[in-house]
């Protein structure tokens, strides 16, 4: 569509299931945290992790098939460069207790102290990102 819709589309999906994730499961929707529960703690009472995980996988795939320009980019950086970005998201997750998605989204939406200082560092830490990348 353009670059204010898609966006604007997403993120009101993203409320939307967010919003029922916590009124039917009384579950955040943080996104490694639920991912984090599928590698450790394989059980039945996980299949919410499961459906969860899983409407990210086909979601994303609908989209491509809509729309593949939508994932039409270049990753500039080496595959060690892309390593050490990735350790140091997952220890800043970890560090921060949650991630983009459980901090800046519901986080934010429950008025968390904790999670507008967690979503003010991701979005420092990466401006300083493409400031020092000149991405």
């Amino acid at each position: 569509m353009n670059n204010f819709i898609d966006p604007l589309i997403g993120g009101i999906i993203i409320g939307i299931a967010a919003s029922l994730l916590l009124l039917l499961r009384g579950k955040i929707l943080g996104v490694t945290g639920i991912l984090d529960g599928v590698l450790t703690k394989i059980s039945k009472l996980n299949y919410w992790r499961y459906s969860v995980l899983l409407g990210i996988l086909l979601g994303s795939a609908l989209v491509y098939r809509i729309n593949p320009q939508m994932f039409a980019y270049e990753i500039k950086g080496s595959l060690l460069e892309m390593i050490i970005a990735g350790l140091l998201v997952g220890f800043g997750t970890r560090l921060g207790s949650g991630c983009t998605s459980g901090h800046g989204i519901c986080g934010l939406a429950r008025f968390s102290p904790r999670s507008l200082v967690a979503t003010l560092t991701f979005i420092v830490f990466g401006i300083m990102t493409v400031y020092i990348r000149g991405v």
